[in-house]
Protein backbone atom coordinates (compact mmCIF):
# COMPACT_ATOMS: atom_id res chain seq x y z
CA UNK A 1 0.00 0.00 0.00
CA UNK A 2 2.67 2.71 -0.75
CA UNK A 3 -0.05 4.31 -3.26
CA UNK A 4 -0.54 7.73 -1.91
CA UNK A 5 -4.95 8.40 -1.59
CA UNK A 6 -5.77 12.46 -1.98
CA UNK A 7 -9.73 12.88 -2.00
CA UNK A 8 -11.35 15.94 -1.36
CA UNK A 9 -13.27 16.87 1.85
CA UNK A 10 -16.59 15.67 0.45
CA UNK A 11 -15.52 12.79 -0.89
CA UNK A 12 -14.18 11.70 2.36
CA UNK A 13 -17.31 12.95 4.35
CA UNK A 14 -19.39 10.82 1.97
CA UNK A 15 -17.16 7.99 3.32
CA UNK A 16 -16.64 8.81 7.02
CA UNK A 17 -19.50 8.72 9.62
CA UNK A 18 -19.35 12.71 11.03
CA UNK A 19 -16.96 12.14 14.40
CA UNK A 20 -14.73 9.72 12.23
CA UNK A 21 -14.21 12.71 9.59
CA UNK A 22 -13.88 15.14 12.22
CA UNK A 23 -10.78 13.36 14.04
CA UNK A 24 -9.20 12.18 10.74
CA UNK A 25 -9.70 14.73 8.67
CA UNK A 26 -10.08 17.95 10.79
CA UNK A 27 -7.33 16.70 13.34
CA UNK A 28 -10.03 16.65 15.98
CA UNK A 29 -9.61 14.56 19.10
CA UNK A 30 -12.19 11.85 20.62
CA UNK A 31 -12.89 12.18 24.00
CA UNK A 32 -10.98 10.03 26.47
CA UNK A 33 -12.43 6.50 27.47
CA UNK A 34 -15.24 7.58 24.50
CA UNK A 35 -13.94 4.42 22.21
CA UNK A 36 -14.95 0.69 23.31
CA UNK A 37 -12.02 -1.43 23.85
CA UNK A 38 -10.39 -3.32 21.17
CA UNK A 39 -9.18 -7.07 21.45
CA UNK A 40 -5.49 -7.86 22.36
CA UNK A 41 -3.90 -10.49 19.96
CA UNK A 42 -2.34 -11.90 17.28
CA UNK A 43 -3.53 -9.24 14.50
CA UNK A 44 -2.67 -5.42 13.58
CA UNK A 45 -4.22 -1.83 13.63
CA UNK A 46 -5.06 -0.66 10.29
CA UNK A 47 -5.79 3.41 9.47
CA UNK A 48 -9.75 3.46 9.55
CA UNK A 49 -9.99 5.69 6.15
CA UNK A 50 -7.60 3.73 3.92
CA UNK A 51 -6.64 0.64 5.19
CA UNK A 52 -3.02 1.04 5.48
CA UNK A 53 -1.37 -1.02 8.18
CA UNK A 54 -0.21 1.27 11.27
CA UNK A 55 0.17 -0.78 14.28
CA UNK A 56 0.84 -4.56 15.26
CA UNK A 57 -1.48 -6.18 17.46
CA UNK A 58 1.37 -7.02 19.90
CA UNK A 59 2.56 -3.13 19.95
CA UNK A 60 -0.65 -2.24 21.82
CA UNK A 61 -0.78 -1.42 26.20
CA UNK A 62 -2.93 -0.29 28.40
CA UNK A 63 -1.35 3.48 29.47
CA UNK A 64 -4.66 4.15 31.17
CA UNK A 65 -4.52 7.74 29.12
CA UNK A 66 -8.51 7.32 27.64
CA UNK A 67 -6.96 5.89 24.29
CA UNK A 68 -5.74 3.39 22.38
CA UNK A 69 -1.83 3.22 23.02
CA UNK A 70 0.88 1.32 21.42
CA UNK A 71 4.80 0.95 21.95
CA UNK A 72 5.69 1.27 18.40
CA UNK A 73 4.78 1.92 14.59
CA UNK A 74 4.22 -0.93 12.56
CA UNK A 75 3.57 0.67 8.93
CA UNK A 76 2.36 3.63 7.08
CA UNK A 77 3.11 6.21 10.00
CA UNK A 78 4.79 9.96 9.43
CA UNK A 79 5.16 12.20 12.24
CA UNK A 80 4.57 16.01 12.62
CA UNK A 81 5.36 19.08 15.15
CA UNK A 82 2.43 20.32 15.95
CA UNK A 83 2.52 23.04 18.48
CA UNK A 84 -1.54 23.88 18.69
CA UNK A 85 -3.02 24.16 21.80
CA UNK A 86 -0.17 25.89 23.24
CA UNK A 87 2.11 23.16 23.46
CA UNK A 88 4.81 21.35 21.31
CA UNK A 89 3.64 18.15 20.64
CA UNK A 90 4.70 15.18 17.80
CA UNK A 91 1.21 14.56 15.63
CA UNK A 92 1.06 11.10 14.03
CA UNK A 93 -0.69 10.99 10.48
CA UNK A 94 -0.87 8.29 8.65
CA UNK A 95 1.42 7.78 5.74
CA UNK A 96 -1.18 6.87 2.48
CA UNK A 97 -4.02 8.99 3.13
CA UNK A 98 -2.45 12.08 5.59
CA UNK A 99 -5.66 10.76 8.20
CA UNK A 100 -4.81 12.69 11.24
CA UNK A 101 -4.43 9.70 14.25
CA UNK A 102 -3.06 11.17 17.38
CA UNK A 103 0.27 11.79 19.14
CA UNK A 104 3.22 9.93 20.56
CA UNK A 105 4.82 11.22 23.40
CA UNK A 106 8.24 10.18 25.00
CA UNK A 107 6.49 8.21 28.04
CA UNK A 108 5.88 4.89 27.19
CA UNK A 109 7.36 1.47 28.23
CA UNK A 110 10.33 -0.14 27.39
CA UNK A 111 12.35 -0.51 25.45
CA UNK A 112 10.71 2.40 22.93
CA UNK A 113 10.08 4.89 25.77
CA UNK A 114 7.00 5.86 23.34
CA UNK A 115 3.24 6.27 23.74
CA UNK A 116 1.32 6.07 20.55
CA UNK A 117 -1.74 7.88 21.90
CA UNK A 118 -4.17 7.06 19.20
CA UNK A 119 -7.69 7.91 18.29
CA UNK A 120 -9.40 4.95 18.71
CA UNK A 121 -12.14 5.98 15.90
CA UNK A 122 -8.90 6.30 13.55
CA UNK A 123 -8.23 2.67 13.65
CA UNK A 124 -9.89 -0.61 12.72
CA UNK A 125 -8.70 -3.96 14.22
CA UNK A 126 -7.86 -6.63 11.52
CA UNK A 127 -7.38 -9.95 13.25
CA UNK A 128 -4.56 -12.42 11.88
CA UNK A 129 -6.32 -14.91 9.66
CA UNK A 130 -5.45 -18.03 10.78
CA UNK A 131 -5.53 -19.67 7.71
CA UNK A 132 -2.85 -18.50 6.45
Amino acid sequence: MSDRIKKTDEEWRAELDPETFRVTRQAGTERPFSHPGFPNGPGHYACVCCGAELFEGDAKFESHCGWPSFSRPGGAIDEHSDTSHGMIRTEVRCHRCDAHLGHVFPDGPPPTGLRYCINGVALRFVPQDRAG
